[in-house]
């Protein structure tokens, strides 16, 4: 599968900047649509280190309703988590109804690095594929739409990422000794990568492989497989906003110039006004939606997870996703 993305994929700087504002502007109105519809909705990113995940989880929460989601940067479990069946820690972090969960890395690395460096017996990471299918059946039998991205490079222009870091003293810290490491097992991590891939693609749980060399497509990329399925799904349950337009096809914009782009939109290529934001009562109101009934109570999650705030918008940490 990985051989079959298409590195060379890219969109210009004019096009991204004219382009952003406004599907930063519509996933807003598809995450309010979201949350009146109460859709529990999970997005991971899984992917190499330095493609960029951390960049670009940063760029998909900026003009988000803080109070409608959550982010959670995932490493390795706790003592105490490792005492209880594997999956239990991120049982914790479903999304209530109308909620978006965001995972900065997720249960993927249990059939990822796990495997790889041989943290855990091959029983337990094979037993894996099984474990992590039925879970996502699960929450897809509530009615959770799942979106699981892949952020792809090659190993060459991971070597790069990671050289032109170093040579900045204030991003330095970004890679670690563990980073090479794992830079060094590339073509292992590939295979572990197209096992994963192949056992765990379902149709309530699709991959999305997304080319992440040109970080301009990749977020883009993934603004519009979110915003496509989230229509899909709110169009079946008679709940789209109004005057809601399909995107155009993403690869035929990469060819316009910005002005032809806003044009597919219906929009001119002029600032926006402050009045053209959203009014302040079309927000999520301020009491959360009610939990699912098999959902963990708020007091039950450990205070000392790391969770994204209420008011919280970026990673809290990029030292996985490095760019």
């Amino acid at each position: 599968m990985l051989e079959q993305v298409d590195l060379t994929r890219k969109l210009s700087k004019a096009v991204y900047r004219a382009w952003m504002p406004r599907l930063r502007d519509r996933l807003y109105t598809i995450q309010k649509a979201a949350w009146d519809a109460r859709i529990p909705v999970v997005i991971l990113f899984e992917g190499w280190d330095a493609a960029g995940k951390g960049t670009t989880i940063q760029a998909l929460t900026r003009r988000l309703d803080p109070r409608g989601f959550k982010l959670y940067p995932i490493r390795e479990a706790r003592t105490y988590e490792k005492k209880r069946p594997w999956l239990w820690r991120f049982w914790l972090k479903t999304p209530a109804y109308g909620e978006w969960a965001i995972f900065d890395r997720s249960w993927y690395g249990r059939v990822l690095v796990e495997r790889v460096e041989h943290l855990i017996p091959k029983r337990l990471w094979h037993q894996a594929y099984d474990d992590i299918v039925d879970f996502e059946r699960a929450l897809a039998d509530d009615e959770a739409l799942i979106f699981k991205f892949f952020l792809h490079i090659s190993k060459k222009e991971q070597k790069r990422r990671f050289k032109k870091l170093l040579k900045d003293p204030l991003t330095a810290w970004h890679v670690a000794p563990e980073d090479w490491e794992h830079h060094k097992k590339y073509e292992k991590y590939a295979l572990a990568t197209e096992e994963m891939l192949a056992r765990t693609e379902t149709e309530w749980g699709p991959w999305t492989l997304v080319p992440a060399t040109n970080r301009r497509y990749t977020r883009v990329l993934v603004f519009y497989t979110l915003l496509e399925k989230l229509s899909a799904r709110l169009e079946s349950m008679d709940a789209l906003p109004q005057q809601w337009t399909p995107l155009p096809d993403l690869d035929a914009v990469a060819a316009l110039s910005p002005q032809a782009a806003l044009e597919l939109l219906g929009e001119e290529a002029a600032p926006r006004k402050a009045a053209s934001r959203p009014k302040t009562e079309s927000t999520p109101k301020e009491t959360a939606p009610p939990p699912k009934a098999d959902s963990a109570p708020e007091e039950a999650e450990p205070s000392s997870e790391a969770q994204a705030a209420a008011g919280e918008s970026a990673p809290a940490d990029d030292s996985q996703s490095t760019e």
